[in-house]
């Protein structure tokens, strides 16, 4: 799935309290229902956002549909914020030996 699908995925506060919930192990769709002020089917609606977006997935055995984490999807975006962190790191770093010509403190 594609790294774009995985963070529209996120944006949403109540799918990422179900991936923090699945984070945890295992869950039916009812127990990961239960803390929010939400119908069955809008819940459902925002597994299925999870489920297309690749981190999530669901089995149906009997009446119960179990979810559960996919660590590769979050290890993708985990590996996205590694690289921007580090790119990051590296200006503040060229940054802080620029300004470091300057005792003053004033780049003049």
């Amino acid at each position: 799935m594609s790294l774009d699908a995985t963070f529209q995925a996120l944006a949403d506060p109540t799918r990422r309290a179900m991936v923090e919930r699945l984070t945890l192990g295992p869950a039916s769709v009812s127990e990961l229902a239960q803390p929010f002020e939400m119908s069955l089917p809008a819940v459902v609606q925002h597994l299925a956002v999870l489920e297309a977006s690749g981190l999530v997935a669901s089995e149906k055995v009997g009446r119960v549909r179990t979810c559960r984490i996919e660590p590769a999807a979050l290890s993708r975006a985990e590996q996205w914020f590694n690289q921007r962190r580090a790119e990051w790191e590296q200006r503040f770093d060229r940054l802080g030996d620029y300004l470091k010509k300057f005792p003053d403190g004033d780049p003049k």
